[in-house]
């Protein structure tokens, strides 16, 4: 893990929140002047501790569109099934995350797509692409109540 001081770990909390922040109105924030700033996020992101920028789009106000969250089963529990299944998870789109997970199941994933019968194809299409996919239980999202928050970055790292 990388050591962080409290200057970087403002810069993260800082980010996570607006990512859109200038650099100038970063380091202002931070009580720091721009080159030393510029080194620190240059720093951070080198280390993997900042992984990408992005914006979050409102998608319902764009296209019809449903979230599902779905629990995964394996047929096999060897390592290269899991190994099979994690890679699969990049060629599709609608998948937008996956997690392994501890306890009865071992994976769960978010989708997205824009109705029922979209995702109804998608679980068709991960069934018959031979990945490994044993069982499912699918959870339908009826509304948001929270998301896209920023981690407890401060509270993570208190002692």
């Amino acid at each position: 893990m990388i050591k962080l001081d409290a200057r970087d770990i403002e810069i993260l909390r800082l980010l996570s929140q607006e990512g859109r922040i200038s650099k100038s109105d970063l380091a202002a924030r931070i009580n720091l002047s721009p080159t030393p700033c510029w080194e620190r996020l240059k720093r951070l992101e080198k280390s993997g501790v900042i992984q990408s920028y992005r914006a979050e789009i409102a998608l319902h106000k764009i296209a019809p569109c449903v979230t599902i969250f779905v629990a995964v089963e394996l047929e096999n529990h060897r390592a290269a099934s899991f190994q099979l299944f994690e890679q699969s998870m990049k060629n599709y789109e609608e998948i937008v995350a996956c997690w392994a997970i501890g306890g009865g199941l071992d994976y769960f994933m978010q989708v997205v797509t824009k109705d029922i019968d979209a995702y109804q194809r998608l679980i068709d299409e991960l069934l018959e692409a031979k990945i490994g996919l044993a069982r499912y239980f699918t959870y339908f999202v009826t509304k948001p109540v929270k998301q896209g928050s920023p981690p407890p970055i401060v509270q993570l790292l208190e002692e």
